[in-house]
Order: structure tokens, then C-alpha cells, then sequence
């Protein structure tokens, strides 16, 4: 009797993760179970080409949150490969990491979000990058029409490798919860509490 073998289906969801927030957590649970991914990788940016001039805290402590909000989960991991890495975090390098880790006829889905997608045709190597990874734009109402635009952009590459799907509308940014800690409000329940510990006691976003 024959064994058929599946192909691998893994997700990743990379950002600054400054801080990692219930949005990230929620999204990257409704792309696990609608693709039926075998995990899901967080990675955490260490220079992001589009953040250059930016301040972003430091690795470690986004790391170590990261690490936080994701070990209740048994099917979410943390990678450190763009912490390792010199220079801007581009998505294509970290995606061909992944594939020689993996092996190549694994099937990466990179989640991310609307905005994301639409500056997709601006992203460094890009048609490569289609190539070699699906997108899953996590939409919100509203959104459809813009990002199939994008879709058809890229033509055949685009309707074969980036995917729409309706996520729980939570309006939480990593901006927003910067601002409420630096204001002295409270964060309860928009960050796993573990993080919102962490974020106390580090006395992050002062």
C-alpha cells in the first residue's frame, strides 16, 4: 500500500513586534487553521527596510515578548533568524532560509496585512519572492477591492499566490499601545499579560 505524502504547509509572520499584540496572536491562529498549517513561525525584524529611520526597541526585549505571548500555543514558534542577520530584514532572504531549513518543497504562507499587500509591488524582489511563498493578506471590510487590484498587478503569480481572508476586526496597533503606556493607561487585554508584565517591568515605551 501506498503512502501518499503530504506537502508541509508552514506560516510566518514576521513584523517589529513592538510590542506583539492579541491581533498578531488572533490572525496568526485564523490563517493556521483555514490553510491548515503545521506551524506557524513568528520572526521578529531586526532592521526593517521601511523602518530605517525609525526607533525601534531593542531586539532582545521584542524577542523575549514575542517568546511570551506565543508559548501557550503549541503550534506557534519564535525564530531568531533576523535577529542574526546583518542588515535590513528582507522578507526574500528570510524566506530562503526558511526553505533550506525546511526543505524546498515546503509551502511557506507569509501572513500579513492589508497595508502590507498593497505596497507589495514596491517589496525587494518581489515577483521572486511570489515565487517562492504564498501571501495571505488578513482583510478587513472594505479592503477587498484594493488588494484585488494588487492580485491582478502581479497577473498569474498574483492569483495563485495571494490569498485574501476575512480575520475578527481588532482595531489594536503597536503604535496605539506605545502611546497608552508612555500616557499611563492601561494595555489590559489588548496584549497577552504576560507581556504587559514585561512591558511594566522593563519599563519599555517610557
Amino acid at each position: 500500500m501506498k503512502t501518499v505524502r503530504t506537502q508541509r504547509r508552514i506560516g510566518v509572520l514576521g513584523g517589529t513586534f513592538d510590542p506583539i499584540h492579541i491581533g498578531h496572536l488572533v490572525t496568526a491562529e485564523v490563517v493556521r487553521l483555514e490553510y491548515g498549517l503545521e506551524k506557524v513561525i513568528f520572526i521578529p525584524a531586526s532592521s526593517p527596510p521601511h523602518k530605517q529611520n525609525v526607533a525601534v526597541t531593542p531586539a532582545f526585549h521584542r524577542y523575549i515578548m514575542t517568546a511570551m505571548a506565543t508559548y501557550s500555543n503549541p503550534h506557534f514558534f519564535v525564530s531568531d533568524i533576523e535577529l542574526k542577520r546583518p542588515g535590513p530584514s528582507y522578507t526574500i532572504d528570510t524566506i530562503k532560509a526558511l526553505l533550506d531549513i525546511h526543505g524546498s518543497d515546503t509551502e511557506l504562507y507569509f501572513i500579513t496585512g492589508v497595508d502590507a499587500v498593497l505596497e507589495l509591488p514596491t517589496w525587494y524582489r518581489i515577483r521572486e519572492l511570489l515565487e517562492l511563498c504564498h501571501f495571505v493578506a488578513a482583510t478587513r471590510p472594505g479592503s477587498t477591492g484594493r488588494i484585488d487590484d494588487i492580485i491582478e498587478h502581479f497577473g498569474e503569480i498574483g492569483r495563485a499566490h495571494i490569498h485574501r481572508l476575512d480575520t475578527p476586526e481588532l482595531e489594536i496597533s503597536s503604535t496605539d499601545i506605545r502611546e497608552k503606556v508612555k500616557k499611563g493607561l492601561s494595555i489590559k487585554y489588548i496584549v497577552p499579560e504576560s507581556v504587559e508584565n514585561y512591558i511594566l517591568k522593563e519599563r519599555l515605551y517610557r
